[in-house]
């Protein structure tokens, strides 16, 4: 038998939807976000619909993004934005946040905090 996949792990479709939520709505409600919530629009919803399509995929569940957007190419789409440490910092902190809301368990928010940290500083293209 398997080990069980991330996104059924955290609980599927529900599951990561819940989590892309609430990184959202961590981003807009906590000051220490406020860089990070500049580079957003105003309305948060495609931001928050692209996240969840994208960990829908990356957490080994249906690949939303791939099929509605190709492939994530995640640098070159995060290219027009100034991302340095401070942003890097800021969107993982953001998302430990929402992983502790939603009760990921120790365990499996360690590895993926890992793994989000890995993703964010690969998206770094300002020094400091």
């Amino acid at each position: 038998m398997s080990e069980p996949t991330t996104y059924e792990q955290i609980g599927g479709d529900a599951g990561t939807a819940r989590l892309a939520e609430r990184f959202y709505q961590r981003m807009a409600e906590t000051p220490q976000f406020a860089e990070l919530r500049a580079m957003h629009p105003e309305d948060l919803q495609s931001s928050r619909d692209k996240l969840y399509k994208f960990l829908s995929g990356w957490f080994g569940g249906p690949d939303l993004f791939v099929e509605e957007y190709g492939h994530p190419r995640l640098r070159q789409r995060h290219m027009p934005f100034a991302i340095g440490e401070k942003e890097r910092d800021q969107w993982v902190a953001c998302m430990l946040l929402a992983m502790d809301d939603v009760g990921i368990d120790e365990a499996l928010r360690s590895k993926l905090l890992t793994n989000f940290f890995n993703t964010a500083d690969f998206m770094r293209n300002q020094a400091g």
